[in-house]
């Protein structure tokens, strides 16, 4: 199988060029493609996950159905016949990865959801005895889950530079005290609904952020949700609390790059094929046990 890392629609006015999704303008309207490429340490490495781009849009639709009773969102359409005449040449390349979402004015925030000890929240407790300066109980260990989930925002990076963790009082002057009660409110609300939904299929949401943006209609739900980009998906029934949990996302990336002591300086290198094969499954399964048992549209390839 062959990663796709990057489209060249030449008809297209491409809009942006993030870390995975390439961005073209589509009218009053956004093409969001998801592409294979995969980042860690903030830079995009020199290998693809072949159908990374697809299990990230499929996750994406499924949670946004499934949460569309607690905040809209910016999906227009994910079925190409939909879009726009001049897209259709790219049909092969759009199917499966694609959505056309109605542009939204983007918060500058991350709206980052912990309900478990670990990461750089873990790091932070160590530190502290808080995270993201939000008291927590002493004597929990790592990969514990929190007495509540905390909602902790970050500073949306620029330019690739990585995301900072902020308070809420500077989430206020970012966006406004009714906004950032609107988002953290909103924000407790989808992580809780999507961690009851993971329990049932047998995995733990220990974290996730979200992006929302607003448009004529409001608030909206935007981006990405709950994929393993975004999130961190433990196994259940592996679950032990007091050590780093395997989990469903590019952990097992940044594990292999530690291991070789890259100076985490471009160029990023290249991963081995097993190392490839082994993250794409780990997608695979968080999107099977999430998205497939959720009744998804299925068009990725086992």
């Amino acid at each position: 199988m062959k990663a796709l890392l990057q489209t060249n629609f030449s008809d297209l006015v491409l809009y942006a060029r993030g870390k995975v999704r390439d961005i073209y303008l589509a009218g009053e309207h956004l093409l969001l493609v998801a592409t294979d490429r995969i980042s860690a340490f903030d830079h995009v490495l020199g290998s693809g996950i072949p159908d990374k781009g697809k299990i990230l849009t499929q996750m994406s639709l499924f949670w946004f159905d499934f949460l569309e009773e607690i905040v809209p969102n910016h999906l227009i359409s994910a079925r190409v016949e939909d879009y726009p005449e001049a897209m259709q040449p790219y049909r092969e390349q759009l199917e499966g990865r694609s959505m056309l979402v109605k542009r939204a004015q983007m918060f500058p925030v991350e709206c980052v959801v912990r309900g478990y000890l670990a990461g750089s929240g873990w790091k932070d407790y160590l530190a502290t005895g808080k995270v993201c300066g939000i008291p927590i109980a002493p004597g929990l260990r790592e990969g514990e889950e929190l007495p509540e989930p905390i909602f902790t925002p970050a500073s949306k990076s620029l330019h690739g530079k990585h995301d900072e963790n902020i308070s809420f009082d500077h989430m206020i002057e970012l966006v406004g005290a009714e906004d950032a009660e609107r988002l953290r409110a909103l924000s407790l609300a989808i992580y809780r609904r999507a961690a009851e939904h993971a329990n049932d299929q047998g995995l733990l949401l220990a974290d996730t952020k979200f992006e929302f943006g607003t448009t004529a209609e409001g608030i909206v739900l935007a981006d990405e949700v709950l994929t393993p980009d975004s999130s961190r998906y433990w196994d259940r029934e592996g679950y032990r609390p007091g050590q780093a949990q395997p989990s469903f996302d590019k952990q097992f990336v940044r594990d292999y790059l530690e291991s070789i002591h890259w100076n985490k300086q471009a160029p990023a290198p290249a991963l081995p094929d097993d190392v490839v094969e082994q993250t794409r499954r780990k997608y695979l399964q968080a999107f099977e046990a999430l998205a497939v048992k959720g009744k998804a549209v299925q068009t990725v390839n086992r």
